[in-house]
């Protein structure tokens, strides 16, 4: 019987002294997704999913000290991006494609730069590039993030387009297919392990690493799927930064927000899927 993301079973890579789990399933190309600001592996939207699960094996897993797994989240973001390319040694998986979403966009970037060897293409969502971006977090942001516990209000806030009835209703589907199978003690609630996310915004901030500029000489693909209002990653950062940028494509969804994915499963995979079937022409 084929899996879906219900009912794909949680299973532990034992990586240096510590079970991280994960999630595995569909077919295709392995896609490994690295996951947003206390995302575990329940929160991914079941639907979203099972649409990418259609053409690619897709691999969630909880970073360690998050969700199911075990141990402390890495101060460093390049421990923290480590993490996915060990989880790929463990499956026995030389060569992939990468998603992240949010700060696990920021994750993903990391894999990519520092493993061009490995990553085939890299798919960017409710994410921003590395170094100096114009445009901060709105106040609403940090506002709602860093409740303890997040109600449905706040997720249409943080997730969403609260102006958009069409985007309301779509939190609503969303919201309910993610409620069927989370189990919301396992969603970090500590300003303690809040803190251990935001001790890489510094490195990030100053891209030591001139990971931004990189992008100009950059070899592989790269989708960035975007709102048009994100409240904590705006789309406009991106702007600066795709004039030299050649191999990479913007897709900007409209009245919605920092999950594009979610209120628009169906056209979000749609293009991710396409992206990752075509050959690299833009290489």
């Amino acid at each position: 019987m084929k899996e879906t993301a219900l009912t794909a079973k949680t299973q532990f890579a034992f990586i240096e002294g510590k079970k991280i789990a994960y999630r595995k399933f569909g077919v295709g190309t392995p896609l490994i997704l690295t996951n947003r600001f206390r995302g575990t592996l329940d929160t991914w939207d079941p639907l979203f999913l099972d649409m990418l699960a259609t053409n690619n094996t897709v691999i969630t897993f909880d970073y360690a000290g998050i969700g199911y797994s075990e141990g402390a989240l890495p101060l460093d973001i390049k421990e923290v991006a480590s993490e996915a390319t060990k989880l790929a040694d463990y499956l026995k998986i030389d060569k992939f494609n990468i998603m992240g979403w949010s700060y696990g966009g920021w994750v993903a970037q990391y894999v990519m730069f520092l493993h061009p060897d490995r990553v085939m293409k890299t798919v960017l969502i409710g994410t921003n590039p590395m170094g100096k971006n114009d445009v901060a977090f709105e106040p609403a942001f940090l506002e709602r993030a860093l409740k303890p516990v997040n109600d449905f209000e706040d997720a249409v806030v943080l997730f969403f387009e609260p102006k958009s009835e069409k985007s309301r209703s779509a939190a609503q589907a969303s919201m309910g297919r993610i409620m069927q199978h989370t189990d919301w003690s396992k969603v970090p609630s500590t300003p303690e392990v809040f803190q251990r996310y935001f001790a890489s915004n510094s490195a990030i901030l100053e891209d030591k690493d001139h990971f931004r500029a990189a992008y100009a000489t950059l070899k592989t693909p790269v989708l960035v799927v975007s709102g048009d209002h994100d409240i904590s990653f705006a789309t406009e950062n991106w702007f600066p930064l795709l004039k030299n940028a050649p191999t990479v494509q913007h897709i900007i969804l409209p009245d919605a927000g920092h999950a594009p994915q979610f209120q628009y499963p169906e056209l979000a995979t749609s293009y991710i899927n396409s992206f990752l079937r075509q050959d690299n022409q833009t290489k």
